[in-house]
């Protein structure tokens, strides 16, 4: 989050204070975390931990083009770092004979953790992609900057997660009225 041009006719790139970008940004991070992991409290601590690592750097991150991706980016590899250890903690645990289930945020209602835990099922290129782009509201060139990747991949995932999500709620809803 740079202001262009500021006091410069020559356009020159003026970084923001960390303060303004955190809370100009705070509820974007959040909301697209969430989206990957169906708990706004879990969303927070992983914004909170992508925020730190931010400041940490700020002097360096301040100057690029566009901080708030750099950001989101982290936010969202914290995210997929949380699936991959949540899934083998279900494995251990089912391994060891207990229940690998998650209490969810009770505030949900049925149909929206049903949507997020299928959003939250999909390969995580593909559940990222879904959040910047929806949640978010990234365009696809902004989600494959985030991602580091091809506008044309990132347009490969979102075809193959809606694909997998209606195919997902479908299977629920059948579930559901059987």
């Amino acid at each position: 989050m740079t202001v262009i041009g500021a006091g410069s006719s020559r356009g020159a790139v003026v970084p923001v204070s960390f303060e303004r970008f955190y809370a100009a940004q705070w509820g974007r991070v959040v909301a697209v975390t969430a989206a990957l992991c169906g708990d706004v409290g879990v969303a927070e601590e992983l914004a909170q931990e992508a925020f730190l690592r931010a400041y940490g750097r700020w002097g360096r991150v301040s100057r690029l083009d566009r901080p708030e991706l750099w950001v989101r980016r982290v936010a969202l590899n914290l995210a997929v770092s949380g699936f991959r250890r949540r899934r083998a903690e279900g494995r251990a645990l089912r391994r060891l004979g207990g229940d690998q289930h998650r209490a969810v945020s009770a505030d949900l209602a049925a149909e929206v953790e049903e949507f997020w835990e299928a959003l939250g099922a999909l390969p995580a290129r593909q559940a990222q992609a879904a959040a910047l782009f929806y949640v978010d509201d990234l365009p696809v060139a902004e989600v494959a900057q985030v991602l580091g990747c091809a506008p044309g991949t990132v347009k490969a995932h979102l075809h193959a997660a809606r694909q997998q999500l209606q195919h997902s709620l479908d299977d629920l809803g059948r579930a559901h009225d059987g």
